[in-house]
């Protein structure tokens, strides 16, 4: 297994999804362009390549250092690995320090609006609960669908564009600084040495090129003081747009055939009230993608209680607004379907309303749209997503096939099992968005301070969650269901439930944090290893050991994520290279 991940880690250590990775904005006083200051760009993933082959080699010297070493700071010790960060100022895990005070602030916003709409979707299920079980049965199916079709998309964009907003962002806010800084620059002899990196001609040894990205930021002066244009907020909002559309005329024109397909068949009572559910639920479906590409943009400014309040505002109306329609002018299913459409345009409208105060969204041109760096990103988190998507199903499938009193307990300790990672999640937001704007910035002693904090804190989140999980369940799995054998059944599997919550809140902010390195190839096809490798224990644990076998799987599955995440940190490859040069 050490070896597979070696290899990958090799291969993919030069990603091509590294775009604007460390993008360090070089002024270059002798030849101003017509837009400006021309920028020399870094392009990392070369850079960190020869960086990592010298350090192998034992070659490195102090001035090879200086030369590839995107970080203004200097090293502290040379380094083998990089599983020195687990441990760095470990004293200092839940101290509120700056970077603590940073994490938390993106982190529990974060995690409260990833936490709302569970809390009303539970409220949605029972107000269409007292249409009867036929009603909540076909709500049920047509959510399923509607949410599986969803995340295909959801989870590539809001990842990518977190990422690439952060780092955009960073550096937009660096040419700001430098084109306000110009005249003190170049009066002072002391500020004009102060350079990020050394003006090189030579591409081939330092890694450097240039990049079109400097045209496009230096347009953004033409807006305004308040307003600045960052590509990938305009090509984030016209991909969601155009996936949303997508969804919701694939969702309207082949509702009947989906549902068939889910077991829904032509005679059964569900048929008509899933396929109107289904039908107006789909035109919420652009309103879905383009809010939560928008919470991505905002995630990459670090802004995460705008989406919070967003989303909070859209949840309320939807609650408000279901009893109205489906009670009041009994429309029954449509009704809340309409309730919930509403709620997420609304949702759309706040944020949108929100960004056009902080950013030009208008392209100045088409070339401008960052789509080539979305699609090349995005399928590889695509091959990831359906990859951990198949593994959940086939686990929820094989309960299934084991009867309905070993689904039912698989069902409840699934979702506790998925509810307790939204505390991870807001950990990963806050890591993907530092991290990445750190990287763009070439601040490497703070990516390293980031990146050992929310990895500690997933630890600490994780025991916290274990015990929680552990009494929790222990005492109050009747509130839940009142089916002794089912509660028995949940018992069986409450030691992998509860006591993998450690692994399982590193190998979720591992997710984060590597996608604030961009290191989409190596996140991307490690995933699909572990699937190759945890299917097959899957089936065969499952029809060797029945329902604990499956939990054993899982377990064994969420190892192997965050093993592949250990693996890439400590052998320091890729974005991580330069951790081998004691960067603290």
């Amino acid at each position: 297994m050490g070896a597979l991940f070696t290899a990958l880690s090799i291969k993919f250590s030069s990603s091509r999804c590294l775009f604007s990775r460390n993008l360090l904005v070089q002024v270059m006083d002798s030849n101003p362009s017509e837009h400006g200051k021309e920028m020399a760009v870094i392009n990392p993933s070369e850079g960190m390549n020869h960086l990592s082959d010298e350090l192998e080699n034992g070659k490195t010297s102090q001035k090879t250092m200086e030369q590839d070493s995107p970080s203004p700071l200097t090293p502290a010790i040379r380094r083998r690995t990089g599983l020195h960060i687990f441990f760095m100022d470990i004293r200092n895990v839940l101290k509120l320090d700056e970077i603590g005070l940073e994490i938390a602030q993106i982190a529990v916003p974060a995690a409260l609006a990833l936490a709302a709409d569970p809390l009303a979707s539970l409220v949605d299920t029972a107000f269409i609960g007292q249409l009867g079980s036929v009603e909540i049965a076909a709500v049920g199916v047509s959510i399923a669908i509607f949410n599986q079709v969803s995340k295909v998309a959801i989870y590539p964009l809001v990842s990518v564009t977190t990422s690439f907003v952060a780092e955009e962002d960073a550096i937009c806010n660096q040419i700001i600084v430098k084109e306000e800084n110009k005249d003190l620059e170049k009066a002072s002899p002391l500020h004009s040495e102060m350079k990020v990196l050394p003006v090189c001609n030579d591409s081939e040894k330092t890694g450097c090129y240039s990049s079109q990205i400097s045209s496009k930021f230096t347009n953004m002066f033409k807006v305004g003081p308040d307003r600045k244009y960052i590509p990938s907020v305009s090509s984030a909002l016209v991909v969601g747009g155009v996936l949303g559309l997508i969804q919701s005329i694939f969702l309207i024109l082949s509702a009947k055939v989906v549902l068939n397909i889910m077991g829904v068949k032509s005679g059964s009572p569900m048929l008509a009230p899933a396929c109107r559910y289904l039908t107006l639920r789909s035109l919420g479906a652009p309103a879905v993608l383009l809010s939560l590409a928008m919470q991505g943009v905002f995630r990459g400014f670090k802004d995460t209680k705008t989406p919070l309040y967003a989303t909070v505002a859209g949840d309320l109306a939807n609650i408000i607004l279901d009893p109205i329609l489906i009670f009041v002018f009994h429309m029954g299913v449509s009704g809340a379907a309409i309730a919930h459409v509403l709620s997420q345009y609304l949702i759309t409208f706040i944020l949108l309303c929100k960004l056009v105060k902080q950013v030009d969204v208008v392209p100045p041109s088409f070339k401008a749209l960052q789509f080539s760096r979305f699609l090349k990103c995005g399928f590889l988190l695509l091959a990831r997503v359906i990859a951990v998507t198949f593994c959940v199903t086939l686990a929820a499938s094989l309960a299934a096939h084991n009867g309905p009193i070993p689904m039912a307990a698989f069902q409840i300790s699934l979702q506790l099992w998925l509810a307790t990672s939204l505390l991870s999640d807001g950990l990963a937001v806050a890591g993907q968005a530092i991290i990445a704007s750190s990287f763009a910035k070439g601040d490497y002693n703070k990516v390293v301070a980031a990146t050992s904090r929310v990895l500690q804190l997933s630890i600490v989140v994780g025991v916290a969650l274990a015990v929680l999980l552990g009494v929790g369940m222990e005492f109050g799995s009747g509130v839940f269901t009142k089916d002794k054998d089912v509660v028995k059944l949940i018992h069986k599997g409450l030691p992998f439930v509860a006591a993998t919550q450690p692994i399982d809140s590193l190998a979720f902010v591992f997710d984060g944090v590597n996608f604030g390195a961009s290191d989409y190839t190596y996140s991307a096809y490690s995933m699909v290893m572990v699937a190759v490798i945890s299917i097959p224990s899957l089936i065969f644990l499952s029809s060797s050991h029945g329902y604990i076998g499956i939990w054993l799987a899982l377990t064994i599955y969420m190892s192997l994520r965050t093993f592949a995440g250990v693996w890439r940190m400590g052998a320091a490859r890729g974005p991580w290279a330069f951790l081998r040069l004691g960067f603290t």
